[in-house]
């Protein structure tokens, strides 16, 4: 099957051709037909997919192979809205829409915080005919009424459940009171919640339900291992793996903004290049730091789940859980960001005594063990004993327990090279060296 094959205009072949794309994907090849059919649409499709362009392809068909809906009064309407959860997916989002578009008389924008307002005030004087937009500065220019959504045809909720879990249910509740009632709407999901389902119920209108992999599944590609270690280790080892593999692009994964400043400091004080990328730097940092990473010239990018949303590297070769998320769904989409499309990935993380309840929860959610596999010089200490961890999700103050270990990974008498709480043996520490320099690169 190739992309000509859906009917897709010439323009927008010659445009996909031009990227590269030749055959197109499971989620594409299912996604496309059913939004050029002009019904809603529920997806669940993990991160790297190409899901992006299973709904920018058919929209922008879509769009131009029609007249714009009337009557209205003033500049052109917008005419399709993509709500993603963070910057950096819109930016990814709309680069997306303006590549496949190039040879179609649409326009795009953008619009999301961090940046100045007037700026984007200005560009909404003018034609726009796909908006990408994160909901919080969405909802700034309906207030200060500099735009309107009362002629959108389709709308899109890109990574559902994240926009769920970040908290936005009431502000997508407040933009969809102000849209057209008859319209197409695409609801993606990497998970799907009771949550996701209820707002689906309320959203969609007979959709057709695409679901290309099994829930919470991971890229089969992917390689990962668990490196127990005690808690004060852990930066010590991150460093070690980093200089004795040689790798050269690391993505490593925090629970706080703090956390994320304080390990990529250490890692410069330690000799590899890297920078930070959370919630409370500037976009402009972010959207530095991004670049850098993605060009080659930064090793290691250290980030918090909702500043990573949105990262599309090609081939990215490590994702490190420096620790290991609260929530078990957030674990598939930190991976998501390596093995994309096929390619190879590793997954590492690094788990110390009060994460283990954590882990078992992550494997029970994606069905496998997770294989443990001790570095030499970082046994963990079996008289360690778990702390608690405090959960600094979405300002909560509640606190996660990690002091009854579950039975499957609790043994009363620990040997002396088996972290207390893993049931399975460790390999051999000479395996740590699995592939020296990770995929050649």
């Amino acid at each position: 099957m190739s992309f000509s094959t859906f009917g897709l205009s010439e323009e927008i072949i010659r445009a996909v051709t031009e990227c590269g794309y030749t055959v197109p994907t499971p989620i594409q090849s299912q996604a496309i037909p059913a939004v050029l059919a002009g019904g809603d649409l529920l997806a669940g499709a993990q991160t790297g997919t190409g899901k992006t362009a299973g709904f920018t392809l058919p929209i922008l068909h879509r769009l131009s192979d029609k007249r714009i809906k009337g009557p209205f009064s003033g500049r052109p309407p917008i005419r399709a809205l993509i709500l993603v959860p963070t910057r950096e997916l819109a930016a990814q989002v709309e680069e997306s829409v303006r590549d496949y578009g190039k040879y179609l008389k649409l326009t795009s924008m953008m619009m999301i915080g961090g940046v100045n307002i007037n700026r984007q005030i200005t560009r909404l004087k003018s034609r726009v005919d796909i908006l990408v937009a994160t909901p919080g500065r969405l909802l700034d220019h309906v207030q200060q009424k500099t735009l309107n959504l009362s002629h959108v045809e389709i709308l899109v909720l890109d990574e559902a459940d994240r926009m769920l879990d970040m908290g936005f249910i009431r502000d997508i509740k407040k933009i969809l009171a102000l849209l057209p009632k008859q319209r197409q709407n695409l609801l993606f999901s990497a998970t799907f919640s009771d949550e996701i389902q209820l707002l689906a119920d309320n959203l969609l209108n007979k959709p057709v339900m695409i679901e290309v992999a099994r829930r919470n599944a991971t890229a089969d590609k992917v390689t990962h291992v668990v490196h127990p270690v005690d808690r004060d280790r852990k930066r010590d080892l991150l460093a070690h793996l980093i200089k004795q593999h040689r790798w050269s692009q690391v993505l490593v994964f925090t629970r706080t903004k703090h956390g994320a400043n304080k390990l990529s400091e250490y890692l410069v004080a330690s000799g590899i290049p890297s920078l930070a990328i959370h919630g409370n730097k500037s976009q402009s940092a972010r959207t530095q730091a991004l670049m850098e990473f993605k060009a080659g010239r930064m090793q290691v990018l250290v980030a918090t789940d909702i500043a990573a949303r949105g990262i599309d590297i090609s081939e990215l070769p490590h994702v490190v859980n420096y620790e290991l998320p609260h929530v078990a769904e957030d674990y598939v989409h930190r991976i998501g960001r390596t093995g994309r499309a096929g390619s190879e990935g590793d997954a590492v993380s690094l788990v110390c005594v009060d994460e283990y309840k954590l882990l078992t929860g992550i494997e029970k959610l994606i069905k496998r063990d997770l294989p443990s596999q001790i570095i030499s010089g970082f046994e963990p200490d079996p008289h360690i004993k778990a702390e608690p961890i405090v959960n600094g999700r979405r300002g909560g103050s509640s606190v996660i327990s990690t002091r009854n270990q579950p039975k499957s990974r609790t043994s009363a008498k620990p040997t002396s090279k088996r972290p207390m709480g893993f049931a399975r043996p460790a390999a051999t520490h000479a395996t740590a060296a699995r592939r020296p320099g990770g995929r050649g690169r």
